[in-house]
Protein backbone atom coordinates (compact mmCIF):
# COMPACT_ATOMS: atom_id res chain seq x y z
CA UNK A 1 0.00 0.00 0.00
CA UNK A 2 0.94 3.45 -0.97
CA UNK A 3 1.23 5.56 3.02
CA UNK A 4 -0.30 8.48 3.44
CA UNK A 5 0.20 10.42 6.97
CA UNK A 6 -0.93 12.99 8.77
CA UNK A 7 0.09 14.00 12.31
CA UNK A 8 -1.79 16.74 14.41
CA UNK A 9 -1.49 17.04 18.59
CA UNK A 10 -5.38 18.36 18.02
CA UNK A 11 -7.35 17.46 14.69
CA UNK A 12 -10.61 19.50 13.21
CA UNK A 13 -11.16 21.62 10.80
CA UNK A 14 -8.40 23.66 10.86
CA UNK A 15 -5.82 21.19 10.39
CA UNK A 16 -7.49 19.30 8.10
CA UNK A 17 -9.53 16.49 9.16
CA UNK A 18 -12.40 16.82 6.45
CA UNK A 19 -9.84 16.42 3.62
CA UNK A 20 -8.49 13.37 5.07
CA UNK A 21 -12.25 12.40 4.96
CA UNK A 22 -12.94 13.29 1.95
CA UNK A 23 -9.37 11.94 0.16
CA UNK A 24 -10.55 8.18 1.73
CA UNK A 25 -13.29 8.43 -0.79
CA UNK A 26 -11.15 9.41 -3.84
CA UNK A 27 -7.79 7.65 -3.46
CA UNK A 28 -6.80 4.42 -5.64
CA UNK A 29 -7.45 1.08 -3.50
CA UNK A 30 -3.74 0.90 -3.02
CA UNK A 31 -3.86 3.88 -0.75
CA UNK A 32 -4.33 4.17 2.51
CA UNK A 33 -4.33 7.36 5.57
CA UNK A 34 -2.78 7.02 8.71
CA UNK A 35 -3.78 9.79 11.19
CA UNK A 36 -1.77 10.28 14.53
CA UNK A 37 -3.46 12.70 17.19
CA UNK A 38 -6.96 11.32 16.98
CA UNK A 39 -9.56 11.57 19.82
CA UNK A 40 -11.10 8.73 20.56
CA UNK A 41 -14.11 9.54 19.39
CA UNK A 42 -12.74 10.53 16.17
CA UNK A 43 -11.10 7.36 15.70
CA UNK A 44 -14.79 5.94 15.60
CA UNK A 45 -15.99 7.56 13.59
CA UNK A 46 -13.32 7.30 10.26
CA UNK A 47 -13.58 6.17 7.37
CA UNK A 48 -12.64 2.49 6.71
CA UNK A 49 -9.13 3.32 4.81
CA UNK A 50 -7.90 5.95 7.21
CA UNK A 51 -5.90 3.91 10.41
CA UNK A 52 -6.36 6.14 13.60
CA UNK A 53 -3.99 6.49 15.59
CA UNK A 54 -4.34 8.70 19.14
CA UNK A 55 -1.59 11.45 20.02
CA UNK A 56 1.90 9.66 21.06
CA UNK A 57 4.91 11.56 23.00
CA UNK A 58 7.30 9.05 21.57
CA UNK A 59 9.74 10.33 19.43
CA UNK A 60 10.80 6.99 18.70
CA UNK A 61 7.66 6.10 17.24
CA UNK A 62 6.40 9.13 15.34
CA UNK A 63 9.93 9.04 13.56
CA UNK A 64 8.86 5.08 12.30
CA UNK A 65 5.54 6.88 11.45
CA UNK A 66 7.29 9.25 9.31
CA UNK A 67 9.82 7.03 7.71
CA UNK A 68 7.53 4.93 6.87
CA UNK A 69 5.04 6.80 5.11
CA UNK A 70 5.18 7.38 0.85
CA UNK A 71 4.01 10.64 1.80
CA UNK A 72 3.41 13.18 4.45
CA UNK A 73 0.37 15.33 4.24
CA UNK A 74 -0.61 18.71 6.40
CA UNK A 75 -4.17 20.11 4.48
CA UNK A 76 -3.61 22.51 7.24
CA UNK A 77 -5.85 25.94 6.36
CA UNK A 78 -3.81 28.01 8.85
CA UNK A 79 -0.39 27.31 10.27
CA UNK A 80 2.66 29.51 11.18
CA UNK A 81 5.66 27.32 10.56
CA UNK A 82 4.60 23.67 11.11
CA UNK A 83 7.11 21.78 12.88
CA UNK A 84 5.18 18.00 11.63
CA UNK A 85 6.55 18.87 8.00
CA UNK A 86 10.06 19.57 9.24
CA UNK A 87 9.70 15.85 11.11
CA UNK A 88 8.59 14.29 7.88
CA UNK A 89 11.22 15.98 5.53
CA UNK A 90 13.80 14.72 8.25
CA UNK A 91 12.96 11.29 8.08
CA UNK A 92 13.11 11.73 4.08
CA UNK A 93 9.30 11.65 3.72
CA UNK A 94 8.36 13.98 1.17
CA UNK A 95 5.02 16.60 1.78
CA UNK A 96 2.12 17.84 0.47
CA UNK A 97 0.81 20.97 1.98
CA UNK A 98 -1.55 23.71 1.18
CA UNK A 99 -0.75 26.49 -0.17
CA UNK A 100 -0.95 28.44 3.47
CA UNK A 101 0.99 30.28 6.01
CA UNK A 102 4.13 29.39 6.79
CA UNK A 103 3.53 25.73 5.47
CA UNK A 104 4.79 26.76 1.99
CA UNK A 105 8.10 28.10 3.49
CA UNK A 106 9.39 24.56 4.14
CA UNK A 107 7.99 22.55 1.27
CA UNK A 108 9.94 22.86 -2.27
CA UNK A 109 9.45 20.91 -5.78
CA UNK A 110 12.10 18.96 -4.35
CA UNK A 111 10.99 18.06 -1.31
CA UNK A 112 6.89 17.61 -1.99
CA UNK A 113 4.47 19.94 -3.64
CA UNK A 114 2.13 22.39 -2.27
CA UNK A 115 -1.79 22.07 -3.01
CA UNK A 116 -4.32 25.33 -3.75
CA UNK A 117 -5.18 26.28 -0.36
CA UNK A 118 -8.46 24.06 0.26
CA UNK A 119 -8.85 22.85 -2.98
CA UNK A 120 -9.01 18.84 -2.81
CA UNK A 121 -9.10 18.03 -6.49
CA UNK A 122 -5.24 20.12 -6.38
CA UNK A 123 -4.04 18.00 -2.85
CA UNK A 124 -5.54 14.57 -4.55
CA UNK A 125 -3.44 15.42 -7.94
CA UNK A 126 -0.09 16.55 -5.48
CA UNK A 127 -0.80 13.50 -3.79
CA UNK A 128 -0.66 11.22 -6.69
CA UNK A 129 1.98 13.10 -8.46
CA UNK A 130 4.09 11.97 -5.63
CA UNK A 131 2.98 8.49 -5.64
CA UNK A 132 3.83 8.42 -9.43
CA UNK A 133 8.19 9.92 -9.00
CA UNK A 134 7.99 7.43 -5.70
CA UNK A 135 9.30 8.73 -2.34
CA UNK A 136 13.19 7.89 -3.47
CA UNK A 137 13.09 10.59 -5.66
CA UNK A 138 12.37 13.32 -2.75
CA UNK A 139 14.41 11.13 0.25
CA UNK A 140 17.93 12.67 0.14
CA UNK A 141 16.66 16.24 -0.87
CA UNK A 142 14.33 16.01 1.92
CA UNK A 143 17.15 15.27 4.34
CA UNK A 144 19.31 17.58 2.81
CA UNK A 145 17.00 20.35 3.57
CA UNK A 146 16.43 19.67 7.27
CA UNK A 147 19.82 19.36 7.90
CA UNK A 148 21.34 22.33 5.92
CA UNK A 149 18.03 24.55 7.35
CA UNK A 150 17.14 23.23 10.49
CA UNK A 151 20.12 22.56 11.94
CA UNK A 152 19.99 22.62 15.91
CA UNK A 153 23.79 23.55 16.24
CA UNK A 154 23.59 26.20 13.62
CA UNK A 155 19.95 27.78 14.69
CA UNK A 156 21.46 28.30 18.20
CA UNK A 157 24.19 30.32 16.69
CA UNK A 158 22.10 32.24 14.54
CA UNK A 159 20.16 32.91 17.91
CA UNK A 160 23.72 33.99 19.52
CA UNK A 161 24.72 36.29 16.90
CA UNK A 162 21.00 37.93 16.66
CA UNK A 163 20.82 38.53 20.52
CA UNK A 164 24.82 39.81 20.38
CA UNK A 165 24.03 42.26 17.30
CA UNK A 166 20.84 43.80 19.22
CA UNK A 167 23.08 43.95 22.46
CA UNK A 168 26.16 45.75 20.35
CA UNK A 169 23.48 48.22 18.36
CA UNK A 170 21.96 48.84 21.66
CA UNK A 171 24.89 49.77 23.74
CA UNK A 172 25.94 52.34 20.89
Amino acid sequence: KFLILGVASVWDRRKGLDYFSELAKRLPSDCCIILVGLSKNQKNNLPANIIGLTRTDSVRQLAELYSTADVFVNPTLEDNYPTTNLEAMSCGTPVVTFQTGGSVESVDAKTGCIAKRGDLDDLLEKILLVKANGKSLYTKACRDKAVAEFNRADKYQQYIDLYQSILTRGLQ
